[in-house]
């Protein structure tokens, strides 16, 4: 395969409105032949797989080889009605498990994270404190003897945080 022929996507296989997948139908015309990994690289979601299967095999008109998957080969479809039978239903198991796979991946980090809130681990960035001058800075400033830019150079604050702990603290 060509490099210029190759894409990649980086973005999750939840849905397919990834910017790699949305390109590559764009690009793809009738006789072409996508190459893909594992069904699992092409989606995750089971109705959205069959979907997009559907459209580029039926009306797209292309072939598609799954490396790991070869009785998911849509060039040669030995035995007729039976062979597409046959992928078809492989087709349908193995989104399945791609889709169930995604579902127990959300499962456990939800539980991973309810865990470690449960042990004390705080996510994000380390709450920055309101120094001990913030009263006297925020009343300067709004009395106008100071711009905001030196109010919060003096509260080492960015705007937003400034505004935020001014509505926290109700000043």
């Amino acid at each position: 395969v060509e490099k210029a022929n190759i894409i990649v996507d980086k973005q999750s296989g939840r849905d397919f409105e990834r910017l790699g997948y949305r390109k590559l139908v764009r690009r793809l015309r009738q006789g072409d032949t996508l190459v893909i990994q594992s069904i699992d690289r092409l989606g995750r979601n089971y109705e959205e797989i069959l979907r997009q299967w559907r459209l580029l095999t039926k009306e797209k008109m292309i072939e598609i080889i799954v490396l790991d998957m070869p009785l998911l080969d849509t060039r040669n479809q030995e035995n007729g009605l039976t062979g597409v039978f046959i992928s078809d239903l492989v087709l349908q198991i193995l989104s399945y498990v791609a889709q169930n796979e995604r579902e127990n991946i959300r499962k456990r980090q939800a539980e991973g994270i309810e865990a470690a809130h449960k042990r004390g681990v705080r996510f994000g960035r380390p709450r920055k404190e309101v120094p001990e001058n913030f009263s006297e800075v925020v009343g300067r400033w709004r009395r106008k003897e100071i711009r905001m830019e030196e109010a919060l150079e003096q509260t080492g604050m960015k705007q937003a945080l400034f505004f935020r702990r001014i509505k926290e603290m109700g000043l």
